[in-house]
């Protein structure tokens, strides 16, 4: 039996184990991991600083000095802490146990280890500020840690995200004009390509009008700004050309309106000048390079609102046409959209061509109905969207779905910093009805590292950060978790913390039964208020209905829901399930409070 055949198997077995029902090979997916769907796959998302740390003598990154040239300080959130990719090689078992068939990893590609000064230093621990794009940051490993790493995720049928960025690079271009680094934005305007500082500058860059056959004629890249860099920093990136300034937008930083959203500098990153073909060629290069040295399974695309569509729209098939011929026939991409717009969302499916990007927009609704006591009405009219993405419900199914992520926090503390005085049994609850929302609705659902340990935090960025072997950080320290004594104080590998076993069980109910993966679903049940929410998952052309009802009430609830006609038989995947409906295409269920159940017909 083929590695994923075996997990599937195993994973279906527990499940059913603990329905008290038959077990049979029937449960069993594709022959090969790299067979399934991106729908199949259940995600763990990590940073690896933050993770584990299996190797100490790389701390520092083989960098000499102190936390200011090698960015590693254990007791500080904003500096390196630890972790490598060691770490996650040995906590394998431990990721598999949870039901994960794909680890999504955070950037792995060496970081400028310092940047800014005073109380806005920190080091590129989190791993987007990159100069080289060929090598693996020191601080978490080496090239053949990451290949080793690959090899035995995929030894036991777990596939191997990468998150890469495109959009910027390290802080290393400086303006003279701007002693501080806080050169402001200047627009295309007032300060177009063809003129030095300016209107009233004098020409340069004769001939160029953004076409790409016109790209060679820009050759002086102090239209807006005058870039430099900084001595001893002038080949400090890799590959090469990407010391070449004229590869920079070089317009100050970005607003995040309007055009700066393209051109700016974000948050001071030096932002490439992605429209440049040579800089279309240079990235699809560089990424193509790891599909082929690794044999890795999907992009997560970082900021992929702030590069131009034209850019995705050569970037993205050129990766899978490069998977394709590693014989990777289902490599997964999809890009960060921090935006809660279904509409917004989709058209960077439609326009940019992107396969997929992170649901955001569930993330809200989420927050809405479990945080904020909206209507679960709230869900339907999202889903109601889901047409709107290329390729429509079908589409849908792939959205890397979520409750909450390193940027914008952990959902523990989302519903905490709206119900301030909400129990902590309430908010594992709750914590709980939201992960079985990610798994159990369409989407394919990422677990943000520590939430399976019943991690809060304190809010977003890098009070959502805390790593799981036991911090330094006094912060972390101190943080208490949801359903455990434990702190930060101490590791946080608990198989049997409540909050993992329910994660895993999860998993198993998904890997057992294909409408919970790849079944298009229909609403059947939303309401103004808090209480019933009802889906069906159902395949296109094959027979058999799943449903899945929720309760987002603090009161138990008894209802109708409406089935298809022929669905007259059910049995409880889990919960209360009537045996037969009440009459054709209608099933009677009753949900505790806060409680979800999973119907079969």
């Amino acid at each position: 039996m083929h590695d994923w055949r075996r997990l599937t198997h195993r994973l279906a077995c527990a499940s059913l184990l603990l329905l008290a029902a038959p077990c049979s090979a029937a449960a069993a997916v594709a022959e090969s991991y790299r067979d399934r769907l991106p729908q199949d796959e259940v995600v763990y998302f990590m940073l690896p600083d933050r993770f584990e740390n299996g190797d100490a003598a790389n701390d520092r990154g083989g960098i000499a000095g102190g936390r200011e040239q090698h960015g590693f300080d254990s007791a500080d959130k904003s500096f390196y802490n630890g972790g490598d990719l060691k770490g996650v090689m040995a906590r394998l078992d431990y990721i598999q146990k949870l039901g994960v068939t794909a680890i999504w990893l955070g950037p792995v590609f060496k970081n400028n280890p310092v940047q800014g000064s005073g109380k806005t230093i920190g080091a590129g621990y989190h791993g987007y500020w990159v100069t080289d794009f060929t090598q693996v940051d020191p601080h978490l490993g080496t090239r053949d840690d990451l290949r080793a790493l690959v090899a035995a995720a995929h030894g036991r049928g777990i596939k191997v995200y990468l998150d890469i960025i495109a959009n910027h690079t390290a802080d290393i271009v400086k303006y003279r004009e701007c002693p501080a680094n806080d050169c402001a934005y200047r627009g295309r305007a007032d300060y177009p390509y063809s003129r030095a500082h300016g209107l009233g500058g004098a020409a340069i860059n004769a001939g160029f009008d953004g076409s790409p056959g016109s790209f060679a004629r820009l050759t002086r890249p102090d239209y807006a700004w005058t870039p430099y860099l900084p001595k001893g920093q002038e080949h400090v990136k890799q590959p090469e050309w990407l010391n070449d300034l004229i590869y920079y937008h070089n317009r100050g930083d970005s607003t995040f309106k309007g055009e700066s959203s393209l051109d700016g500098d974000f948050v001071g990153l030096d932002d490439v000048f992605t429209e440049n073909p040579r800089v279309v060629a240079g990235f699809i290069e560089i990424y193509g390079k790891w599909i082929d040295d690794f044999g890795i399974d999907g992009y997560r695309i970082d900021t992929a609102r702030h590069v131009d569509a034209a850019f995705w729209q050569a970037f993205v098939p050129a990766m899978k046409a490069r998977a394709a011929a590693r014989g990777i026939p289902n490599f997964h991409i999809f890009g960060e959209v921090m935006d809660s717009d279904p509409a917004t969302l989709a058209r960077y499916t439609r326009v940019d061509r992107y396969p997929a990007v992170l649901d955001f927009g569930l993330q809200s609704a989420l927050t809405d109905v479990l945080a904020k006591g909206a209507g679960t009405d709230r869900l339907a009219r999202l889903f109601a969207a889901d047409v709107l993405y290329e390729g429509g419900a079908a589409a849908a199914l792939a959205l890397p779905v979520f409750t909450g992520n390193h940027d914008i926090g952990r959902f523990a503390w989302t519903l905490r910093a709206a119900n301030p005085a909400m129990s902590d049994d309430e908010v594992t609850r709750r914590v709980g009805l939201a992960n079985a929302m990610i798994f159990l609705l369409r989407g394919q659902p990422v677990i943000y590292s520590g939430d399976e340990q019943g991690f809060i935090g304190s809010g977003g960025n890098q009070d959502a950060r805390a790593p799981l072997f036991a911090s330094a950080v006094p912060q972390y320290r101190d943080e208490h978790h949801l359903a455990t004594a434990a702190t930060g104080a101490t590791a946080s590998f608990d198989t049997a913390h409540p909050l993992y076993r329910g994660l895993a069980e999860l998993g198993a109910m998904r890997a057992a039964d294909p409408a919970l993966r790849r079944g298009l679903q229909t609403v059947r049940a939303a309401g103004e208020t808090p209480g019933l929410f009802a889906v069906s998952r159902r395949i296109p052309g094959q027979t058999g209905e799943t449903l899945v009802v929720f309760n987002t009430a603090t009161t138990p609830l008894t209802a109708q829901i409406e089935v298809d006609a022929a669905s007259l038989v059910w049995r409880g995947v889990r919960g209360n399930c009537s045996p037969a409906v009440a009459a054709p295409g209608s099933l009677t269920v009753t949900v505790p409070a806060l409680g979800w159940l999973v119907c079969r017909a």
